[in-house]
């Protein structure tokens, strides 16, 4: 019959207003509205997602894309998310997140598709370094600068937890360069956030705090300032993006603080990446747009039990090619007001 599928008991329209309400609402409100459970609700997107994925060519004229993982539930359950960063579109996503989960992509895109990708955002991962090494070397890989900051953030907190170590007396002998008793050690704790945030987003009280860290303790404010010297060579990107980072690699080379002695050789180690993400202003926001969207799904559905109905709605919302109400082609136009 035109109106049905081989051997399932609804008709294609009632698929397709299914699959709609699943992109937009909760999964309650699907089960009550439509009078049907949640697994089959589940099976319904994953037919829609099948008819609708197989009838387009997802992976043409792909040149610029974006990869990621993320977690979609307790106990180290991952996906791999690759994104389109041309179109916006959420291109395939796969459980795991190791060298075999991204092969598969590679494989399913092909050879002469993988030697057309000019550019590929991530974040330091090894694995996706690797792999996209050697599926497509004459790509560019540009690392996520939210990710390269994230690292001087980290460096950061070791030094604010040091020095509350000190003002605590949890570290034998005289803290150097640092201050002590349990006031300053409450003070330090309070920090916290004036040393995360960027300068232009503070508060006036948490100014007031890193005035307070930059009279008592040097070595905390010059690693706050050594943060904020990495963030700012993403802020101005190109060569002279360049040129800041090779000041903040010689800075830190001799900050004579350990934890960002370690972050210039990382730095090192990644500049290539860092350097193409500063060239081509590429990063990997649409990513992480893109995984909380994933996030927000998953909420809504209150967890799915079944992986392939997560991947599938997944799919339908972002790929670009979400359902239309059966019978609608177009969004209803509201009529114009009149004036008279």
């Amino acid at each position: 019959m035109p109106w049905a599928r081989h051997g399932v008991g609804h008709t294609l329209a009632f698929d397709e207003m299914v699959a709609w309400l699943a992109t937009v609402a909760s999964k309650s409100a699907v089960r009550q509205l439509m009078r049907v459970a949640w697994s089959t609700v589940g099976a319904i997107v994953a037919r829609v997602w099948a008819d609708t994925g197989g009838a387009v060519d997802r992976f043409a004229g792909l040149t610029r894309i974006g990869i990621d993982e993320i977690s979609y539930r307790r106990g180290e359950k991952y996906l791999t998310v690759v994104v389109d960063h041309d179109s916006g579109r959420l291109l395939w996503v796969h459980p795991g997140r190791h060298e075999a989960t991204l092969n598969l992509f590679f494989d399913l895109l092909g050879p002469q598709r993988c030697a057309a990708l000019r550019l590929v955002s991530a974040d330091g991962a090894p694995w996706i370094a690797r792999v996209v090494a050697r599926r497509c070397p004459q790509a560019v890989r540009c690392a996520d600068p939210f990710h390269v900051v994230a690292w001087a953030v980290d460096a950061l907190d070791v030094v604010r937890r040091q020095a509350w170590n000190n003002a605590v007396g949890r570290v034998r002998g005289p803290a150097k360069g640092g201050p002590g008793g349990r006031g300053v050690s409450a003070e330090l704790k309070r920090c916290r956030w004036a040393l995360w945030k960027n300068p232009e987003n503070l508060t006036q009280k948490q100014t007031a705090q890193l005035a307070w860290i930059a009279r008592t303790d040097s070595r905390l404010h010059r690693a706050y300032l050594l943060k904020e010297g990495l963030r700012y060579a993403f802020t101005v990107k190109g060569q002279a993006g360049r040129e800041a980072i090779d000041r903040w690699i010689s800075w830190a080379r001799r900050c004579r603080i350990p934890a960002f002695v370690d972050l210039s050789r990382r730095i090192v180690r990644h500049r290539d990446a860092i350097d193409a993400a500063l060239d081509h202003g590429l990063s990997n926001a649409l990513v992480e747009s893109t995984n909380a969207k994933i996030r927000l799904i998953i909420r809504m559905a209150y967890g799915f039990r079944n992986i392939d109905a997560l991947i599938s709605m997944a799919l339908l919302s972002l790929g670009g090619h979400r359902p239309t109400l059966p019978g609608r082609t177009r969004p209803p136009t509201l009529p114009q007001p009149t004036h008279g």
